[in-house]
């Protein structure tokens, strides 16, 4: 295994994440246990999960991802092995389930880390993260920008203060952000700066082949201001395996078992996959490789966040970490960038 550090911290993490929002759903309990067995064996030893999990997001599930993820650390008792991310849900009409006020209050954020940490069976999360923006913005699939929210107020310095207090309990260790632009980043670092108040570490964001468009600003943020890029999806579902290119049915893949997740089924990342895996076959390598080794070279990540259904996939995932891509590899793959920008917004 690779490590790096959360950035402005001393904490090794990995450079590969085990993401975990399967276990509860697609995973049972003993499949989530052995996944973190595995993981921790190879050297991953950053987990990333959410309360919200698993996912598709439902009441009948909420809170499951985090549950099984306690009942390992009990198990085993490898809690201080391991670097433990989780993230509040921002708000969502779907997720009143979950408590009184999807908001970024100081008393949702409290109660949210109160009922993450009952789950998890710990007395602390390492990073916390804001799951995605409090205010209407673009992000999850949202290429166009889709109008202001008028009654959305300006709360970053409330919202750094909260966490402020939580950290100074010992509840949380350090706070990141998710499904984030470069506005909103820049907002919390201003804020962390001239009002002395926690500084976020990490900005977790969609980035693979089929959507860079974390590269258009929020890369340079990343660079200069030293908040490490989370990249979840490096395989886009799935997608960047090319088991879709074969013509076998794959019922149990997770766009075909949740076909509401269409961010990687246009015609345009078909095409882009095709011609990604031409250039991985020419150069002897598996698109898989390909496609994490693109990812795990970037200047600006912290670690990539992979999920897996089954161990064979997750043992796959994880060898990828000594795949280096040359330089002629990497300038094939941007003339595909260049004749298909982003199909995956």
């Amino acid at each position: 295994m690779k490590y790096t550090t959360l950035p402005n911290t001393d904490i090794k993490v990995s450079k590969i994440c085990l993401g975990t929002m399967t276990f509860g759903q697609q995973n049972t309990e003993a499949d989530g246990h052995a996944q973190m067995d595995y993981a921790l064996e190879k050297g991953v030893n950053f987990f990333d999960t959410a309360e919200m999990y698993s996912v598709p997001a439902n009441e009948a599930t909420y809170g499951s991802t985090e549950k099984i993820i306690g009942t390992w650390f009990k198990k085993s008792g490898n809690r201080e092995k391991i670097v433990l991310a989780s993230k509040i849900a921002g708000p969502n009409a779907n997720f009143g389930y979950m408590r009184e006020k999807l908001d970024f209050s100081p008393t949702s954020i409290k109660y949210a880390v109160e009922n993450s940490l009952k789950r998890l069976q710990t007395d602390y999360i390492d990073l916390y993260q804001m799951h995605w923006p409090e205010r209407k913005t673009n992000c999850f699939g949202q290429r166009a920008f889709t109008g202001f929210e008028d009654s959305w107020q300006d709360n970053f310095r409330e919202v750094l203060e909260t966490f402020d207090g939580l950290i100074k309990e010992g509840k949380i260790k350090h706070i990141g952000v998710s499904n984030e632009n470069s506005w909103g980043m820049m907002r919390f670092l201003e804020e962390s700066k001239y009002q002395n108040l926690p500084r976020i570490k990490t900005v977790q964001n969609p980035y693979n082949l089929l959507n860079r468009l974390f590269e258009v600003n929020s890369a340079e943020v990343s660079k200069y201001e030293n908040v490490g890029l989370l990249a979840y999806s490096p395989l886009a579902f799935g997608t960047l395996t090319g088991k879709f290119l074969t013509g076998d049915e794959h019922p149990n893949a997770r766009i075909n078992l949740f076909p509401q997740y269409t961010r990687y089924a246009s015609e345009q990342c078909t095409e882009a996959t095709k011609l990604y895996q031409e250039i991985a076959h020419k150069h002897g390598l598996t698109l898989t490789q390909l496609a994490m080794g693109f990812v795990l070279q970037q200047p600006f990540l912290t670690s990539a966040i992979i999920g897996a259904t089954t161990l064979e996939q997750l043992k796959e995932n994880i060898d990828t970490i000594d795949v280096v891509l040359s330089k002629e590899i990497l300038a094939e793959i941007n003339k595909v960038q260049a004749v298909i920008p982003d199909p995956a917004p």
